[in-house]
């Protein structure tokens, strides 16, 4: 059966390195690109909060739920955003992606699509997923249009799911890729990559 270990995830674009406590300061200034903590929509951590969440994503790993990742994008070597894997159910297995989100300036560029693609390849061919999940608020128009874009199918919408950061209900709209569509899906994400990073 599958366990989530942490490990490092590379292409040409990007650097998906183990969610560190020695990532705090520079997460707090890709946040601070935007002020993404101001989007209700958005995990982003406000001023002074990082490292508290950095801890809960590291008790996510601890419990076996999560794995979560700082992103460095490479032509830079900055540290840009986060993402991470969670909901891991290592029976089927299945996983989900998301707490994801990027500073202000890379946002809309290739830097999604490259992620997607290096947490997609290591669900689907180190831990034989099943199926891949994609959650977000349904007033998150941006994110909804990018996961279509991945190539990944709507399921349907969870109503009243979870409460926002401001503790307001959200309703959940969610979509999947299956393993069977993974091929389709890579090559997709690979033409994708060289017209928007070329």
């Amino acid at each position: 059966m599958p366990t989530l270990a942490p490990l490092r995830l590379e292409d040409d674009y990007v650097v998906l390195e183990p969610l560190a406590h020695a990532h705090a300061a520079a997460l707090e200034a890709a946040a601070a690109d935007g002020e993404l903590w101001k989007l209700w929509f958005t995990s982003a951590p406000a001023p002074g909060q990082a490292e508290a969440y950095i801890a809960k994503a590291l008790q996510g790993l601890a419990d076996g739920a999560m794995l979560p990742f700082a992103v460095r994008e490479k032509s830079t070597g900055e540290i840009v955003g986060t993402t991470r894997l969670y909901e891991f159910v290592p029976d089927l297995p299945r996983v989900a992606i998301g707490y994801t989100w990027y500073a202000k300036r890379w946002q809309k560029s290739h830097l999604n699509s490259a992620c997607k693609r290096l947490l997609l390849r290591h669900a689907f061919e180190s831990l034989g997923c099943v199926a891949v999940e994609f959650h977000t608020d349904h007033r998150n128009l941006d994110s909804q249009r990018a996961i279509e874009r991945l190539g990944a199918r709507r399921d349907g919408v969870l109503r009243a799911h979870k409460r926002r950061p401001d503790g307001s209900l959200r309703d959940t709209v969610c979509f999947s890729i299956i393993a069977s569509e993974w091929p389709d899906v890579s090559r997709w994400l690979a033409m994708r990559l060289e017209r928007l990073a070329g």
